[in-house]
């Protein structure tokens, strides 16, 4: 093969692989031009459409916290919460530690220097108060 050969066949495969980027950038293009006919950008969307597409996350937000003997515990249910919070703090102290920290009313009456008895006296008459405050909110005891 002469240089004058090599040069056409160099030239004509110059121009074929131009013809091949030029299409496959067409192709490309026209793709680009469907996919815009049918999607909208965000920024496009109403404050509704938005909301409609949005998901909120939820975690975390039924958990409330409460500081016995500077620790903190976590209570789920926000009805249960609510009703914990209307009890007296040496009442709520006794709940927590019991049902939370899982103390017996011995570890408890010698952490709060109390005798069991009036511990146990004093956790009862609690959850009495709890059951009556959750049945006046309309909540069965059993249900909890």
């Amino acid at each position: 093969m002469t240089d004058k050969d090599n040069k056409r066949i160099s030239n004509q495969f110059g121009c074929f692989c131009s013809r091949v980027l030029k299409n496959e950038a067409h192709n490309i293009h026209s793709e680009y031009a469907k996919q815009r006919e049918h999607e909208t950008s965000l920024t496009e969307l109403s404050s509704d459409e938005l909301l409609e597409l949005s998901a909120n996350d939820t975690y975390f937000a039924d958990e409330h916290i409460f500081k016995v003997l500077d620790k903190e515990i976590v209570v789920v249910g926000n009805e249960l919460a609510k009703a914990l919070m209307k009890l007296p703090p040496e009442k709520l102290e006794i709940i927590l530690l019991s049902y939370f920290m899982d103390m017996t009313d011995a570890e408890i009456g010698r952490t709060l220097n109390a005798i069991q008895q009036t511990i146990c006296k004093r956790r009862t008459s609690t959850l009495k108060l709890l059951r009556d405050y959750l049945e006046k909110e309309g909540i069965q005891w059993d249900d909890i």
